[in-house]
């Protein structure tokens, strides 16, 4: 239900972004690695300080994980490379993130309000999301089906914005999203666990 109503949502969002990326004939997986590169860019935004800026970006380079997929079934060019191409991009993509996160909170650590939590919860979060995604990939593999979880990718990366934007206003706000996503990205991948194990 819940991935349904994403995948819905998504659609009607994508669609005229799809429609004129589709008139330029440009290929979905060069919007895959854009979206590399353009998550690259925030990555070395947050690292440099600009947390405020880059909340506003990771929602923008978060875009292209939508726009590719859709653009690629529009116009006929789904292929196994591009899917694994794409999964595999946005594993790099929100690791460069976190990581950019991270090198922020690491330089000039004795500065930082709560840095060792920060640092750790960031640690914590890029384990869960990459066990989500490497469960699901395994259990695909062996032909089960696993979509399950209701804080996948989209809703790290807008809860990850939120916390960025919102920092400048109340100094904690980072921390408390962090937490959120270190313990939900965790459960989710033992939810999926549990789904593989169930079916």
């Amino acid at each position: 239900m819940l991935n349904e109503t994403r995948r819905a949502l998504g659609q009607r969002v994508n669609k005229l972004p799809v429609k004129l990326l589709a008139k330029t004939g440009i290929h979905p997986n060069v919007i895959t690695i854009a979206g590399l590169l353009a998550s690259f860019i925030v990555a070395w935004l947050l690292a440099t300080g600009h947390l405020f800026l880059g909340g506003f970006l990771v929602i923008l380079s978060g875009a292209f994980d939508l726009l590719d997929g859709a653009l690629a079934r529009s116009t006929g060019r789904v292929s196994k490379f591009g899917s694994i191409l794409d999964s595999t991009l946005d594993r790099f993509s929100e690791a460069a993130l976190l990581i950019g996160l991270m090198a922020f909170y690491l330089q000039n650590y004795e500065t930082k309000e709560h840095p060792f939590q920060i640092v750790l919860l960031i640690g914590i979060t890029l384990v869960g999301s990459i066990l989500t995604s490497y469960i699901r990939a395994r259990a695909e593999a062996a032909g089960l089906k696993c979509e399950v979880g209701i804080f996948t990718r989209p809703e790290r990366v807008v809860l990850l914005s939120i916390g960025l934007i919102f920092s400048s206003i109340y100094s904690d706000m980072l921390l408390i999203v962090l937490w959120i996503m270190a313990v939900l990205s965790n459960i989710i991948a033992m939810q999926r666990l549990y789904h593989v194990r169930h079916q």
